[in-house]
């Protein structure tokens, strides 16, 4: 809030220093007076609008003609209001007294001598029976609470898509016509199951329980509906007794409470598994729009062709793939790889073996050059002779030969026998 210019500093602070422009800029050293903080307070209380307010009156004074001064009490908590009025407004609270229940419309106001705020009455009117059973259904509220009656997680949640309804509502009312024409306006195909009931009255709590009863036994019923138009709060009163929400938070049944209008309330509501602002509301949260299923079928069936499209053609262009693979068109191809390998590897196995071959060959020349040029052969070809003993043993030795003892000599072309004639031993 901005600074009120044409406030004038208390004569006591001529030479201060300027005040603050914001509250938040004020400081221990430069504080705001009071006057200038009640100013500021009187400003913001004048944008508040016009206000009904309901109480009880604890204190009145009439005494002063044309003013009237009130102590309003809220009537549940303890805490009080000062209402002050004149002219009209306090020749219409001249009749009232200590005790009586009123409301009162006014505009809110801040009185800066003391900064107090009161409300300025300019209309009031007695308040009638309707307080009174406002605070006893407000104590029961506060019981059931306690009871755990009215917590989320009892709650059952509705079937999507209910069969059977149960409508529990008046003979011949408003309230069932707007129901069922909204229902099968949307879900054609649901049956209804309806029990009138009287819903107002004394009657009212007995047969609204025995109907709940009746429908939660029943299994065809998939969801109950308790359904009124609207009225005053005294005439929807039957629905916060406390045998009917007994009966409904017994039901196995989901119920919904479809009473009056989206002001309206009972412990109905508080109880009920949904609550609908109207018998109307209730038709369209029931069941659900026939028109938006179909809409929902059609999206998803087309959802479908396109996902099923889109894997037969995925499936087309991998099997395209394959096709068109030139291991599928040529399958040769697919050999010739292993074709040169073989071919490599005979051409490099034919070379080994004949290089092994070439290396054997080479060998058993040189072992059969080596064994020519040491067998006895190679010595008789060079013009020596092998002298045996008739024994058939070689003689390397003159001193084991006698004379007349018989000799073989092979030569390199023949074999010679001969007889010893002479021995020369050394």
């Amino acid at each position: 809030m901005t600074w009120n210019q044409d406030y004038t500093p208390p004569a006591a602070q001529p030479n201060s220093k300027p005040l603050p422009r914001l509250a938040g800029e004020t400081t221990a050293d430069n504080p705001w007076p009071v006057s200038l903080l009640s100013e500021k307070f009187h400003m913001a209380v004048e944008r508040w609008p016009s206000v009904w307010v309901a109480g009880q009156i604890t204190q009145i004074n009439t005494r002063r003609q044309g003013s009237a001064y009130i102590t309003l009490r809220d009537d549940y908590q303890d805490i009080a209001l000062e209402v002050n009025g004149f002219g009209q407004f306090a020749a219409a609270a001249t009749p009232f007294v200590q005790g009586d229940r009123v409301i009162i419309h006014g505009k809110p106001n801040l009185w800066m001598k003391r900064t107090s705020l009161s409300l300025r009455g300019d209309a009031i009117i007695a308040a009638g029976a309707g307080g009174s059973l406002k605070a006893m259904i407000d104590e029961l509220r506060k019981k059931l609470k306690g009871e755990g009656l009215f917590d989320a997680d009892r709650k059952q949640p509705l079937p999507e898509f209910p069969h059977c309804i149960g409508l529990v509502c008046a003979p011949q009312a408003r309230a069932e016509g707007d129901v069922i024409t909204n229902v099968r306006l949307r879900w054609p195909v649901v049956d209804f199951k309806v029990t009138h009931v009287h819903v107002q009255g004394e009657q009212c709590p007995s047969d609204v329980i025995k109907a709940i009863a009746q429908m939660d036994a029943d299994p065809d019923v998939d969801v109950i509906i308790v359904a009124r138009g609207g009225g005053a709060f005294e005439d929807l009163i039957g629905f916060s007794d406390e045998g009917v929400v007994r009966a409904a938070a017994a039901a196995h049944t989901p119920l919904i409470s479809a009473i009056g209008h989206e002001d309206d309330w009972t412990l109905l509501d508080l109880v009920a598994d949904l609550r609908a602002s109207t018998p109307t509301d209730a038709a369209k949260k029931v069941v659900p729009d026939v028109r938006e299923q179909m809409q929902l079928i059609n999206v998803n069936i087309e959802r479908m062709r396109m996902r099923i499209d889109a894997t037969v053609n995925n499936e087309t262009r991998l099997i395209e793939g394959y096709a068109n693979r030139p291991s599928l068109t040529q399958p040769l191809t697919m050999l010739e790889p292993h074709q040169r390998l073989i071919d490599d590897a005979r051409t490099r196995m034919r070379i080994g073996l004949t290089r092994i071959l070439d290396d054997a060959s080479l060998t058993i020349e040189k072992a059969h050059a080596s064994l020519t040029a040491l067998s006895p052969q190679s010595t008789l070809n060079r013009g020596y002779a092998v002298v045996q003993g008739a024994d058939g043993h070689v003689i390397d030795d003159a001193n084991v030969v006698n004379t007349g003892d018989q000799l073989t000599m092979t030569l390199k072309h023949g074999v010679i026998v001969s007889e010893v004639t002479t021995v020369t031993k050394e």
